[in-house]
């Protein structure tokens, strides 16, 4: 159980591919005891759902259709909430690449988007339920769409050539560049750095490094976890 004279936060963590989001987060979540989000594996777990269903991201209107039908729940492994598919957790799946070369075609779509607002603002409930003092949730439109009002609000940014190595490391093929600007682009929640967030760029630094930058900040409002 959470202490109740602590106060709940939310960390939103937002930045392009391969700018350390996803490992940033983690860490910043054992370092505080609070729910890891990563949406990006919602958007992915939608993207694999709906190519099995043989919907293609080019026709918004068989989409929307095939929404509702999805069999998603809530899950938690450790500190990370999971997008249940059937019931099952797809992370094995995720990084196909044709989920990496679809999932920011899916994630332009409004009723994509849509379907997923209220679902992600939710975690926060998961997070109460599960006994964390908070949550950090990371994606592209977390500090400007999702929870404006998070508490602390991070933007990672990284040279696209530190980004690509990255990729290659983890053994991923990934068109950085364009879907970045795809996402950048697109008209529902693009891809910006929420006015006011406090941006890190992590080209040359280690992970630690970005973890304490943040973990400076959430200090001040947040004791480490006695467990970290």
């Amino acid at each position: 159980m959470i202490d109740s004279s602590e106060p709940f936060v939310i960390i939103a963590i937002d930045g392009g591919a391969a700018t350390g989001k996803s490992t940033t987060a983690g860490a910043v979540s054992a370092r505080f005891h609070l729910l890891h989000v990563d949406t990006g594996a919602f958007y992915r777990t939608i993207t694999l759902a709906l190519l099995e269903a043989g919907v293609s991201p080019c026709d918004a209107a068989a989409v929307a259709r095939a929404l509702p039908g999805l069999a998603i729940t809530t899950g938690a492994r450790g500190r990370r909430a999971v997008m249940e598919l059937n019931g099952g957790d797809p992370a094995a799946r995720l990084r196909e690449p044709r989920v990496n070369e679809n999932v920011s075609h899916f994630a332009a779509l409004d009723e994509v988007r849509d379907f997923l607002l209220e679902y992600q603002r939710g975690q926060a409930d998961v997070a109460l339920e599960h006994g964390f003092r908070g949550l950090v949730m990371e994606g592209r439109d977390i500090g400007s769409v999702i929870f404006p009002d998070a508490d602390f609000r991070f933007f990672l940014q990284a040279e696209e050539s530190e980004r690509t190595r990255r990729r290659a490391l983890q053994g991923e093929t990934d068109e950085i560049g364009k879907r970045d600007a795809m996402d950048a682009g697109r008209k529902s929640a693009p891809l910006i750095c929420p006015p006011g967030a406090m941006t890190i760029n992590t080209t040359a630094l280690s992970l630690d490094e970005v973890v304490e930058t943040i973990s400076r900040e959430v200090e001040t409002r947040l004791p480490r976890a006695c467990s970290a």
